[in-house]
């Protein structure tokens, strides 16, 4: 699919007329190229970047129905995503995986235990699955053992997600490709190509890799850009409209901050929910929510301020763990695109998408990973009008394809393995297995990654950098101490011969993926990090009343109506059910 001189027989088709043509390599595109497809349209994705480059594989890693978003009472958006997420679970295990959360009350929070059990009961009506109870503290610290202990009364558990967000994204392109559809990765769009009209009919497009150039026509043009929409927009005469926020993560050891399971908390300073969870043998610190006002061609990273809120958080909430900011193995950053609004806290900015066209250019941004296919399909129908030969969609379509594979015993993989595998590679694992020799299907050390995942990746996926490599197709950057540079040798035997790399090449991307990582993945200089203490010292001290939450009243009220009307909705539709039984 991607292998061999893949990315010649892609540009040489490039003059080929399309229905569609997407501009953006994250999920979103990736969402409308796989439902384009399914409908049976040529489509051709492009992005500028690695597939997955930005936001998309630098997410906080969740599958979630948004929770924090009650407090805004935006319970379409909520319902749509605890839908969604149910859906996904399903079809795709192994790649989308139950999580369980923990949410602590302590003694003066607000809101307290009544407005999370009403909000906790919306949310699990929303995805008619009931999942949440509460602990008292005596329980509750035998579920979570290293939290600070002054001051718990117990706290609740729910069900939510995870995933690995960079693979989500590869799993559906491959599936488009498979069925038709033509992606390239480091191809940028120089220019739009517009008729006598104005329209926008196409692309002129550069190949960052063998630099050239062509154009590339189609009667749709979509703009999924996501942090980098307005840049398309302007060509059109936009004006910007989009808000770039920063998120940001630690990655803390597993063994140094050991959690069993998600554990949510409101942060001592602001009150904004942050969380802390296990994820692929590490454990995951995040997230801030900061506009970001770096380039944005430029990798993001997070900031000193950034690192001491995250530290304020743990450190107040797992004081008995007594983490230090040298405990931090590695960080990464994100930015998201949403629809600016004004608002003075960024956190209060609407994470719902928005489709809008100027002079024939579709534009699709904001929105959550987890209701990836909605968007898709929005975006699909807003252009209908442009495309009325398109046939009707069918929501029945499972979001991914359905995974029937027997895997040789002689393999020797565990069930986990078989597992993992089936949900990232899909209908690839089969050859993936079939390819690797035995010493390849043992895992690398410190990971549940296969040694046969970085052949394949090299071969199969379309790497051009060592980057692509170690922080997407393979997670190694993030999970291993000083981003895996001890066993890049190792890597370097089985992967340069699939990639054509002599050994000048090799080490110049070794270098090149050393010097980037300590930059924008490494933990962060101790000596660069403000001291959190005292303001976070001050903080408690100070907070002699209960703090008041926003839109504590609100959400009350809201969640106690909400959650009356949900249940009597579900009670009936049981008893049209039992009747009809």
């Amino acid at each position: 699919m991607w292998h061999g001189d893949w990315r010649d027989r892609v540009w040489d088709q490039l003059d080929q007329p399309r229905d569609l043509i997407i501009v953006g390599g994250g999920i979103t595109g990736a969402g409308i190229l796989r439902e384009a497809t399914r409908l049976g349209l040529s489509a051709l994705l492009v992005d500028q970047r690695d597939f997955g480059w930005g936001t998309s594989s630098r997410s906080s890693k969740l599958v979630h129905g948004g929770l924090r978003y009650l407090r805004t009472l935006q319970f379409g958006l909520t319902r749509a995503s605890v839908r969604e997420r149910e859906r996904l679970m399903g079809e795709a295990p192994g790649l989308i995986d139950p999580l369980g959360f923990l949410m602590a009350n302590y003694a003066g929070d607000s809101p307290g235990r009544w407005s999370f059990t009403a909000a906790l009961s919306i949310y699990d009506l929303l995805a008619l699955h009931w999942s949440h109870r509460h602990y008292s503290t005596e329980e509750f610290q035998m579920l979570a053992p290293h939290l600070t202990p002054e001051g718990l009364e117990g706290g609740f558990r729910y069900g939510d997600a995870q995933t690995d967000d960079a693979r989500l994204v590869l799993r559906v392109l491959r599936e488009a490709v498979a069925e038709g559809a033509a992606a390239i990765n480091y191809v940028r769009a120089d220019e739009l190509l517009r008729d006598k009209d104005g329209q926008v009919t196409g692309v002129h497009l550069h190949d960052l890799v063998a630099d050239r150039a062509s154009k590339a026509r189609a009667r749709v043009v979509i703009n999924a850009a996501g942090a980098w929409a307005d840049r398309l927009r302007a060509w059109v005469g936009g004006e910007p409209r989009l808000r770039q926020l920063r998120g940001s993560h630690l990655i803390f050891p597993k063994w140094r901050f050991p959690v069993a399971q998600a554990i949510s908390f409101l942060h001592p300073i602001d009150r904004r929910p942050v969380f802390v969870f296990p994820w692929e043998g590490i454990t995951l610190v995040g997230t801030t929510d900061v506009d970001h006002q770096a380039d944005l061609d430029l990798e993001p990273r997070i900031s000193p301020e950034e690192v001491a809120y995250l530290m304020a958080g743990v450190g107040s909430q797992f004081a008995p763990l007594s983490l230090r900011v040298e405990d931090v193995m590695a960080t990464f950053a994100g930015i998201r695109p949403v629809v600016d609004t004004g608002q003075e806290d960024p956190s209060r900015e609407s994470r719902d998408h928005i489709v809008w066209q100027e002079c024939g250019l579709v534009t699709v941004t904001g929105g959550k990973l987890t209701t990836f296919r909605l968007i898709a399909l929005d975006a699909l129908e807003n252009v209908r009008h442009l495309l009325p030969d398109m046939p009707s969609v069918d929501t029945s379509h499972p979001v991914l394809n359905p995974v029937d594979i027997s895997l040789p015993a002689a393999a020797g993989l565990d069930e986990a393995d078989r597992r993992r595998l089936l949900g990232r590679y899909g209908a690839d694992t089969l050859s993936l297995v079939e390819t690797a020799s035995p010493e390849e299907l043992e895992t690398i050390p410190g990971t549940n990654t296969l040694w046969a995942e970085l052949r394949w990746a090299a071969r199969e996926e379309g790497v051009v950098h060592l980057d692509d490599l170690l922080l997407r197709r393979v997670r190694l950057g993030l999970l291993l101490p000083d981003g895996g540079q001890s066993l890049l040798p190792a890597v370097g035997a089985i992967v340069k011969g699939e990639l054509g790399w002599d050994q000048a090449l090799w080490e110049a991307e070794e270098a090149a993926y050393l010097h980037l990582w300590q930059h924008c993945y490494g933990p962060p200089d101790p000596a660069a990090i403000p001291d959190w203490r005292p303001a976070l010292a001050a903080t408690l001290a100070a907070r002699k009343q209960p703090v008041r939450y926003r839109g504590a009243k609100r959400l009350v009220l809201a969640a106690g109506l909400g959650t009356l009307a949900l249940a009597l909705a579900w009670y009936f539709a049981k008893g049209r059910q039992n009747k009809q039984v």
